[in-house]
């Protein structure tokens, strides 16, 4: 059962789980259209995350507790009718894995013992879903590695990372949208923009979609306007 608890008067957490996993993370991802269909505009925010969503609520119109039952009851509804959108779109990405955007592809070999092409091959062939966006605008943690590629951060960050960084870290990888310190061990990188700063959803992807890498050349990333 989830468990709910106020951060503030017009603020709830709900929580579905201790752990950090694809059935914890489904349930979290259906929870959202869940209370957004049974709570409509009762709910002015919802902000989902790994095992857990933040819901915010119009204090004019229900209270703390009318907000609760109304919560819990929208989560023990039949889900049979819900048509799960977020959960089924998968987003392919486009990756260029050469030595020239790969900056940390040397020490994940040494690391996992693995050549490049077997690195690539594993982050490649499988679906991730989107756990939780953070850090920086658009930046999907997005779940889980294989366990031959699990490699730890870099002890010491990058000042900068490209725009476009594809890394790894622990059982994660990510997408850098834009510029900015990091890391997380980087092995390629994606001419797309992460960030449409015009768009009402704002990031390419959002919690509970699932992304597929799709390997690239140099020149077809040249050719979707990546930047070396």
């Amino acid at each position: 059962m989830a468990r709910i608890e106020s951060v503030n008067e017009q603020t709830l957490i709900v929580y579905f789980g201790d752990n950090i996993d694809e059935t914890v993370a489904a349930d979290v991802n259906r929870a959202i259209f869940q209370v957004r269909e049974s709570l409509g505009d009762l709910v002015t925010d919802m902000i989902p995350s790994y095992n857990s969503m933040l819901v915010g609520f119009d204090l004019n119109r229900t209270d703390r507790f009318d907000i609760i039952k109304r919560i819990r009851l929208s989560l023990e509804s039949s889900t049979s009718e819900i048509n799960d959108r977020s959960d089924n779109q998968v987003v392919e990405i486009p990756v260029y894995y050469g030595e020239e955007v790969a900056l940390d592809m040397p020490d994940v070999c040494e690391k996992t013992g693995l050549d490049s092409a077997s690195v690539i091959k594993l982050h490649s062939q499988r679906e991730y879903r989107v756990y939780a966006i953070g850090f920086s605008p658009g930046f999907a943690y997005l779940g889980s590695l294989d366990d031959a590629i699990v490699v730890p951060r870099k002890s010491t960050p990058r000042l900068k990372v490209p725009t476009g960084s594809v890394g790894l870290a622990d059982n994660q990888t990510a997408i850098y949208p834009s510029s900015t310190p990091g890391g997380w061990q980087i092995i390629g990188r994606t001419p797309l923009n992460m960030v449409d700063w015009d768009s009402d959803s704002l990031a390419k992807v959002n919690v509970g979609n699932r992304v597929k890498f799709c390997p690239i050349d140099r020149e077809e990333f040249l050719k979707q306007g990546g930047v070396l």
